[in-house]
C-alpha cells in the first residue's frame, strides 16, 4: 500500500480516533483520578488515595444495593432469556399473521424506559392498578407490589419479562440459519418436536444465548430508569445505580460515586470474563 492510500485511510478513521479520545479515553482517565479524590463538584478535587474505596467497603448501604442488584440479576437474566427464546421459536413458524405478532412482541424493546415505568406504575398500583383489578374479577386480593417489601422483586421481574422481546430479533435471525436437513434427519429417526428443539434448536442457538447472557448481565447491573421512577418500599428498590446516583447528585460526593462506578465496572468485567471462559463447555461451534 503506497503512502497516498495510507494517508487517505488515516483521514477516514481520524474522526473516530478523535471521538474515542475526547468522549471515551480522556473521560475514563479523568474518572479514574476522580475516584481517588474528595470532590463535591463545587471547588477543587482533593486527592485522598484509597479512602473512597475503603469507605465503600465499610458501608452497609453499598452491600444492600449490591445484593438487591445481584438478586434481581439472578432471576431476571434466565427469565428474559428463556421467555424470548420460547417466543422466538413460536414466531419462527410461517403462520398467517406471524409478522404482526413479531412486531407486537418486539415493541417493548423500542419504547422509552421512562414511559414503560410510568405505565407500570399504574399497572402495579395496589388500589386502582390494572393487575389487581384483573385479580379482583377472580376474587383474588392482589398484593401491594412496590409497596410491599416481599413483592418489590417480583414487580421488577414482571417488567423484565414484559420487555423480553428485545432478544427476539437475534433469535429469529439465528433460527433461519439452522439447517433444515437436521430437522428432517431427526424426523426420520422418530424425534418429536420437543426433542428437536432440545437436541437441535437450542444447541444451534447457544452462540446467541451467550450474546444475550452477556448483554443481560450488563443490563441487569446497570438497571436505573424504571427503578428511579418506580422506587420500592424501604431499600428493596435501591439498586446499585440508584445508590450511585444518590451519592453523586443528592449528596454531591462525586469522588465516592465515581469509585462506585469503577467497582461496578470491575464486577461486570469479572462476570463477563467468567462467562467467556465457560462458553467452551456449552456454546456450539461449527466445525
Amino acid at each position: 500500500m503506497d503512502k497516498k492510500k495510507r494517508r487517505a485511510g488515516f483521514l477516514f478513521v481520524l474522526p473516530w480516533i478523535i471521538g474515542i479520545l475526547l468522549f471515551t479515553l480522556i473521560p475514563m482517565i479523568a474518572a479514574l483520578y476522580i475516584g481517588f479524590t474528595d470532590w463535591t463538584i463545587i471547588g477543587n478535587a482533593k486527592f485522598i488515595g484509597l479512602k473512597n474505596y475503603q469507605d465503600i467497603f465499610k458501608n452497609e448501604d453499598f452491600y444492600q444495593a449490591l445484593w438487591v442488584t445481584v438478586r434481581y440479576a439472578i432471576f431476571a437474566i434466565p427469565l428474559t432469556i428463556i421467555t424470548s427464546l420460547v417466543i422466538s421459536i413460536f414466531l419462527s413458524k410461517n403462520r398467517k399473521g406471524v409478522g404482526i405478532y413479531r412486531v407486537i412482541y418486539y415493541m417493548p424493546a423500542i419504547v422509552s424506559g421512562v414511559a414503560v415505568a410510568i405505565v407500570f406504575k399504574w399497572i402495579l398500583d395496589p388500589t386502582n392498578g390494572l393487575l389487581n383489578s384483573i385479580l379482583a374479577i377472580f376474587k383474588i386480593k392482589g398484593p401491594d407490589w412496590l409497596y410491599d417489601a416481599n413483592w418489590v422483586l417480583p414487580s421488577y421481574l414482571i417488567m423484565a419479562v414484559w420487555g423480553a422481546g428485545g432478544g427476539i430479533l437475534t433469535y429469529l435471525a439465528a433460527l433461519k440459519d439452522v439447517p433444515q436437513d437436521l430437522y428432517e434427519s431427526a424426523s426420520i429417526d422418530g424425534a418429536n418436536n420437543l426433542q428437536k428443539i432440545w437436541h437441535i434448536t437450542i444447541p444451534m442457538l447457544t452462540p446467541i444465548i451467550f450474546y444475550n447472557l452477556v448483554i443481560g448481565i450488563i443490563s441487569a447491573f446497570r438497571k436505573f430508569t424504571d427503578a428511579y421512577v418506580l422506587g420500592g418500599i424501604g431499600k428493596e428498590g435501591n439498586f446499585y445505580m440508584i445508590y450511585l446516583y444518590d451519592r453523586a447528585f443528592s449528596q454531591y460526593e462525586m469522588g465516592y460515586a465515581t469509585a462506585l462506578a469503577w467497582i461496578l465496572f470491575a464486577i461486570i468485567l469479572a462476570l463477563t470474563l467468567i462467562v467467556n471462559i465457560t462458553k467452551k463447555y456449552w456454546v456450539f461451534k461449527a466445525e
